[in-house]
């Protein structure tokens, strides 16, 4: 399934090859999410023309709307949405911790009371991998438990327990044809609860393994600190998958510690309220700084929004709400993820990737340094 292409002399990033059934994914790649099977903003067509290898779907959110029953009848989530490339769907998991108010954990899953009309929902591992056996997704997540990053050692212990025995009944519930599961590392900051998690999925033999409880609310330092402390134990000839992650500062930083794939809602979320991602960082568009701007969002961008439309008329789409706008900043920030992982990947193989990560955490700013320097009066935009 995985293949070990190339790695890399200078950190611990990796060149790979993830082969599924509905296609081969070159890694580390970014995967656009699409909660309700649909990558908001975007249609298939864009996502193709801008090189998307893969979707992520909400196992969840699913199972609520449209129901299993209508994608049973359409053959499964690739049929249903029309997209003919792989997808993977999350388990739930994550709404364990998202809708912390509506929810109860119990030994066996968790009984929700739905955020749509407050009726009763139990999800576990059965229920959890029938919905994404329906789905037909190529690569399914195990049903598990993501405690708060400021969880006690107790908590976060119960959880891990949790997670390992969850892990175990995924894996003995039917598959649709040639899905493949992740087993996911659970213990937020604790190394020896973080070991012994993947220790025990690691014996399970899951096709590959995602290190969860990551970008829960904890400073980036802890962040980075929780893959550091599991992808050691994870073997090497599996893909390594960091859940909900990240800025493109962090995943130039998390593909140097080992991580193959990614996913994240920022590209098309801070689009809809006019933000940008550029080598340099991020800037609003809306601000009257490129009112009269006349050039692309990011010279020598190749993307549609680039291409063809200038920042001023970008910014005066954003303030006179006409939809259009957000959508070219979605193709803009999407296009980005996706050149970004591209270069990446060219970096590794041709071994300069270290040259290439220097070199970006010099040119891109984080958010709240800007925003810092422009209190400061140290940038004009």
């Amino acid at each position: 399934m995985f293949e070990l292409l190339k790695n890399d002399d200078s950190s611990r990033a990796r060149l790979g090859r993830l082969t599924t059934a509905h296609g081969i994914i070159e890694t580390p790649v970014f995967m656009p999410v699409g909660t309700q099977a649909s990558v908001k903003a975007l249609d298939n067509r864009e996502l193709l023309e801008m090189g998307t290898q893969i979707l992520l779907g909400n196992t969840y959110h699913l199972g609520i709307r449209p129901g299993l029953d209508i994608i049973r009848l359409a053959g499964g989530l690739h049929g249903f949405m029309n997209w003919k490339g792989p997808i993977l769907t999350d388990s739930g998991g994550f709404q364990v911790f998202s809708l912390g108010k509506i929810r109860k954990v119990q030994e066996h899953g968790v009984a929700f009371r739905s955020h749509l009309d407050g009726s009763a929902i139990f999800l576990g591992p059965k229920e959890s991998m029938e919905i994404q056996r329906t789905l037909g997704s190529d690569i399914a997540m195990v049903f598990d438990e993501c405690p708060p990053h400021d969880a006690t050692r107790q908590e976060v212990q119960r959880a891990v327990k949790r997670t390992l025995r969850w892990a175990e009944e995924c894996l003995q519930q039917p598959r649709g044809p040639g899905q493949h599961v992740f087993g996911i590392v659970q213990g937020t900051h604790f190394e020896d609860l973080r070991k012994q998690c993947a220790d025990e999925l690691v014996a399970m033999n899951f096709d590959g393994y995602a290190i969860g409880g990551v970008s829960v609310g904890e400073p980036e330092p802890e962040m980075m600190r929780a893959v550091e402390i599991s992808e050691p134990y994870l073997p090497p000839h599996k893909a390594r998958y960091a859940m909900g992650l990240g800025t493109p500062a962090q995943i130039v930083e998390l593909v140097a510690r080992g991580v193959d794939m990614f996913d994240c809602v920022l590209p098309t979320r801070v689009a809809r309220n006019g933000t940008a991602f550029t080598d340099t960082g991020t800037f609003a568009i809306k601000g009257g700084a490129v009112k009269a701007e006349l050039g692309p969002i990011e010279p020598g961008c190749t993307c549609f929004a680039c291409q063809h439309h200038s920042r001023a008329y970008i910014r005066h789409l954003l303030n006179v709400n006409e939809i259009l706008g957000l959508r070219l900043v979605s193709i803009h920030n999407s296009h980005y993820y996706l050149e970004l992982m591209r270069r990446i990947r060219r970096h590794l193989a041709n071994g300069t990737f270290g040259e290439f990560r220097q070199e970006f955490a010099t040119r891109y700013i984080p958010t709240s340094k800007v925003r810092a320097a422009r209190a400061a009066g140290l940038m004009q935009r």
